[in-house]
């Protein structure tokens, strides 16, 4: 009888060693390696004449309408791509607390109300946690199927008795299965658990959500060969003490990866956000320095928020540098620009950037943004509060062109602005229309801005 192998892995990032180690070679992390017991492999499986697998031709596949079901949350069917697809695997991730079961019972509840059949598996709640839920909710006027089981060998036999059309998970570290030997929520049992989850929502075309636990870092728990066998990675972003709520994709299979869908956590549930950029802007200063709006693309929509800056003497030698939803790197590298293009003696000076509103924003549309913020607080000088900004920033100081103006020109004026400062080679390229309802300012390098503002 072959003998059970021991090996050790990564709670962290999932990296495989045959020895304990302090450090783990993948993420760096100390302390993260566990042992766990493989079994042996089966012997070579023969596969008979009759039972090989069928070949099927590309023409030979058909696409219905039905493929895809409204959630009924239109800014959930924006993130995947147009509804939910039929026998799809969506793992939805986020902090503790941050609305995840929250928003599925919430889609659970739609889609029975439409005549749907739903299951909902709980690993962690009992059966009279999760009727409070739906008491505080509201609004269900058919059946939900629950289901609490830790089992995810007898989880799939009930599944496939009742064929639902769509199934929640509540969590995937919570199940576990009989064939392997660690403990629930280790990186062996995850990687099984979502193994049989898969192929249950492949054979059976059942649309199947697994929530899964963060870590302190932020990212699922477990290896991250678990974002690589579903098909739909959604990540909830947001503060608990907050009220607003971002759904982001981050892995579609089924549509673009940078949609994102903006909620507000109420009494009774998530409620969606029709307009975020209004939300961003809400109590903005008009005549404070430092602070101006940007408008940055977000997937399809067009999404203004606020740029605060802080450029103030420091009595130390080493000045602070600090950004919260930018990229530091990137702030650090517009404010050597700065120094070098424009003569502005900033190595004297602490320097501080903030996105408003709690987003976290990496496209470099917003590059002139930050500049232009920086500039405002250092000479103290307010900017137009009708103004906005966008355009990207090279190290020589130019003003590059960016993609999608005419729809973040649009957004603007939906939303009051009167004025824009955008590269110059964007200007060349407007129609009539948009130039007679808001001033367009072309600019070709970072001198040209200071001189406007």
């Amino acid at each position: 009888m072959a003998k059970t192998k021991t090996v050790f892995f990564c709670k962290e990032c999932g990296y495989e060693t045959a020895k304990w180690l302090g450090q783990c070679p993948g993420c760096h992390q100390w302390n993260t390696l566990v042992e766990e017991k493989v079994g042996p492999a089966s012997g070579k499986k023969m596969v008979r004449a009759g039972n090989r697998p069928k070949m099927t031709g590309l023409f030979e596949v058909s696409m219905e309408e039905e493929d895809r079901m409204s959630s009924g949350i239109p800014e959930l069917n924006r993130v995947l791509g147009g509804g939910i697809v039929k026998g799809s695997l969506v793992l939805v991730g986020g902090d503790p607390g941050i609305g995840k079961s929250t928003l599925l019972l919430q889609i659970c509840r739609n889609l029975a109300n439409e005549g749907k059949k739903i299951v909902y598996v709980s690993g962690e709640e009992s059966l009279k946690q999760i009727k409070m839920r739906a008491d505080r909710l509201g609004g269900f006027e058919k059946e939900v199927y629950l289901l609490c089981e830790t089992d995810i060998d007898a989880a799939a036999e009930a599944i496939r008795e009742s064929r639902p059309d769509m199934v929640v998970v509540d969590s995937v570290q919570t199940m576990s299965s009989e064939q392997v030997t660690s403990a629930a929520g280790s990186v062996s049992q995850v990687r099984e658990v979502t193994s049989v989850l898969m192929q249950l929502a492949k054979e059976e075309g059942i649309a199947i959500f697994i929530v899964g636990h963060v870590t302190k870092e932020g990212v699922v728990a477990g290896p991250k060969t678990l974002e690589h066998m579903v098909d739909t990675v959604l990540y909830f972003e947001g503060e608990q003490n907050a009220v607003y709520r971002i759904l982001r994709g981050v892995k579609n299979r089924f549509g673009s990866t940078n949609e994102i869908g903006v909620f507000e956590m109420k009494e009774k549930g998530l409620y969606e956000v029709t307009n975020p950029s209004q939300v961003m802007l809400d109590g903005r200063p008009l005549d404070a320095s430092g602070s101006v709006v940007v408008c940055s693309m977000e997937g399809t929509r067009p999404l203004l928020i606020e740029i605060q800056a802080l450029v103030s003497p420091t009595s130390f030698n080493m000045p602070r540098r600090t950004s919260v939803g930018i990229d530091y790197n990137r702030v650090n590298l517009l404010l050597a620009v700065l120094e070098k293009k424009a003569g502005m003696q900033l190595g004297g000076c602490d320097a501080y950037v903030n996105l408003a509103g709690g987003m976290r924003l990496g496209e470099p549309a917003i590059d002139l943004g930050i500049i232009c913020a920086i500039i405002s607080s250092y000479r103290n000088l307010p900017v137009h509060p009708g103004t906005m900004i966008f355009g990207e920033v090279g190290l020589t100081g130019e003003v590059r062109g960016v993609s999608y103006v005419e729809q973040r020109l649009t957004e603007a004026v939906k939303m009051g602005f009167t004025r824009c400062i955008l590269p110059k080679t964007n200007e060349e390229s407007l129609g009539e229309k948009i130039k007679n309802q808001i001033q367009i300012l072309g600019v070709s390098n970072i001198r040209e801005v200071i001189e406007i503002l």
